[in-house]
C-alpha cells in the first residue's frame, strides 16, 4: 500500500484554489522531496495530507485513511498514523525533552507512566539525545530541538512523515545531521516527504523530486531538475 496516492486532487485554501489535477504516488519507505517557490502551494499541500486543509475535490488515501471522507473527529487518528516535523520546532518551552514527548503521546491515547517513560527513553536515544532527557528546549540547540521534534514525530511509530522545511532554520553541519537522521528513518520502512528550498542539500542527499509549480505538481526525473531559483 503507498503512505500517499493522490489523483486528480485540487487543494484549496478556502475558496482560493491553490493546486489542480494533483496525481502522484509515494510508495511505503520512500524518501521524497517536494519543492517550489515560496507561495507555490507545498505547505497548502502538506496541510491537506495531514487533515488540516479538506480535499474537496478530486480522491486522496494517507496512510490509509480517505482524505475525501476524512471527518473532523477522524483527524486525530489520521495524525496518530503520520509524524509531522515543522521549520520551527514547536516545542513546549516550559516543559523538559522527556515531558514534551510525553505530552503528544497522551494528546495520542496513550497510557501509563511506565510505559510512556519507557518509550521517551527508546525515542531520545535514537536520535542521539539520551543525555538531554530533561534539558529544556532553550538550554539545547537548534539542532537539537529538531531532534526532539524528529522523535516527536516517531513516537507513534508512523507509516509517513510529513516534513515542512526541517532544515530551514539549521546552519549546514547542523542540516546535514539532521538530513542523515531522516534517511536513517526512511531506511527503516517509513515515507518521508520533505518540503525543501535547500538545492544543496538535495545535491548532497539525492533523491526522487517533486514540484510544485504552476497549481499544479510536477514529479522531476532527478534532483538536478530542480532550480531552487527558478
Amino acid at each position: 500500500m503507498n503512505a500517499i496516492e493522490l489523483n486528480n486532487a485540487k487543494i484549496y485554501q478556502g475558496k482560493t484554489l491553490i493546486l489542480s489535477d494533483v496525481s502522484f504516488a509515494l510508495e511505503q519507505g520512500s524518501f521524497v522531496y517536494l519543492v517550489g517557490k515560496t507561495g507555490a502551494g507545498k505547505s497548502s499541500l502538506l496541510k491537506t495530507l495531514y487533515g488540516e486543509l479538506k480535499l474537496k475535490e478530486g480522491s486522496g488515501m494517507v496512510a490509509g485513511f480517505d482524505l475525501s471522507k476524512l471527518k473532523t473527529r477522524q483527524i486525530h487518528k489520521l495524525r496518530r498514523e503520520i509524524g509531522i516535523v515543522f521549520q520551527d520546532f514547536q516545542l513546549l518551552m516550559d516543559r523538559n525533552v522527556t515531558k514534551n514527548l510525553q505530552f503528544v503521546m497522551k494528546a495520542t491515547g496513550w497510557r501509563g507512566k511506565k510505559k510512556m517513560q519507557q518509550r521517551a527513553e527508546e525515542l531520545l536515544d535514537m536520535v542521539g539525545l539520551s543525555t538531554k532527557a530533561y534539558k529544556l528546549p532553550h538550554q539545547l540547540s537548534g539542532g537539537e530541538q529538531q531532534r526532539v521534534a524528529v522523535a516527536r514525530a516517531l513516537i507513534n511509530e508512523p507509516k509517513l512523515i510529513l516534513a515542512d522545511e526541517p532544515t530551514g532554520n539549521l546552519d549546514p553541519e547542523t542540516t546535514e545531521e539532521i538530513m542523515r537522521l531522516l534517511f536513517e528513518i526512511q531506511k527503516k520502512g517509513t515515507a518521508i516527504l520533505m518540503a525543501t528550498h535547500d538545492g544543496i542539500i538535495m545535491e548532497k542527499f539525492p533523491s526522487r523530486t517533486i514540484r510544485c509549480e504552476n497549481k499544479t505538481v510536477t514529479d522531476l526525473k532527478s534532483v538536478t531538475e530542480f532550480n531552487p531559483m527558478g
